[in-house]
C-alpha cells in the first residue's frame, strides 16, 4: 500500500459541553457509585466486625475501588469529550467517538436507511440526544451522543434529506 500524503482531519463539530456532566453522573450510577458504595460498606463493616483489619484493609480499599472510581468519575467525561466530534459533509456522516478506544466512521449518505433520535431519562435532563444513523454496512450504526436536542434535531433532518437527494442523484 502506497501512502499517498493525504490525512483525515478530525469532524469540525464538537458534541454538545453538557454532554460532560451527563457521562459524568453516568459514571457516577454505573461503575463509580457502586465502587464507592462498596467501599464505604467494606469500611464500615470493618469498624464494626474487624477493627484490627483496618490498617491494611483502608489502604486497599483506596487503591482498589475508592482511586479508581474518582478517576473514572473525574477524568473520563473530559478525555470523552476531546475525541467525540461529527460532522455532516454534502456526501458522508464523519463521527470521531472513543475515550479509550478511539474510532473514525465516514458513512455515506447513499448508504443511510434511517435516521433516529434518541433521548434517554438523563439525556432529556442535560438537554440532550443521540443520532443513530443506520447504513448499509457490516459495521453497524453510527451513533453520535451528546448532541444538544435542537442540533440532534437539525442533524436527523440533513441527514435525510441528504440521503434522499443522493439517491435521486443516483437514479
Amino acid at each position: 500500500m502506497t501512502d499517498t500524503g493525504l490525512r483525515l482531519r478530525p469532524p469540525r463539530n464538537k458534541v454538545d459541553p453538557r454532554a460532560r456532566r451527563w457521562w459524568r453522573t453516568q459514571a457516577l450510577l454505573l461503575p463509580g457509585g457502586p465502587l464507592l458504595l462498596t467501599a464505604a460498606a467494606l469500611l464500615l463493616l470493618s469498624v464494626l466486625f474487624f477493627p484490627g483489619a483496618l490498617p491494611w484493609l483502608v489502604p486497599l480499599t483506596l487503591l482498589l475501588l475508592v482511586l479508581p472510581a474518582l478517576v473514572f468519575i473525574l477524568v473520563m467525561p473530559r478525555l470523552r469529550y476531546r475525541v467525540h466530534a461529527w460532522e455532516v459533509g454534502e456526501s458522508a456522516v464523519y463521527t470521531a467517538d472513543g475515550w479509550f478506544w478511539q474510532r473514525r466512521r465516514i458513512a455515506p449518505l447513499s448508504r443511510v436507511q434511517t435516521v433516529d433520535t434518541v433521548r434517554g431519562p438523563l439525556q432529556r435532563r442535560y438537554g440532550l440526544a443521540t443520532v443513530t444513523v443506520t447504513t448499509a454496512s457490516t459495521a453497524g450504526a453510527v451513533r453520535i451522543a451528546g448532541l444538544s436536542d435542537e442540533d440532534a434535531r437539525q442533524m436527523a433532518e440533513r441527514i435525510a434529506e441528504a440521503a434522499r437527494l443522493v439517491r435521486e442523484d443516483a437514479t
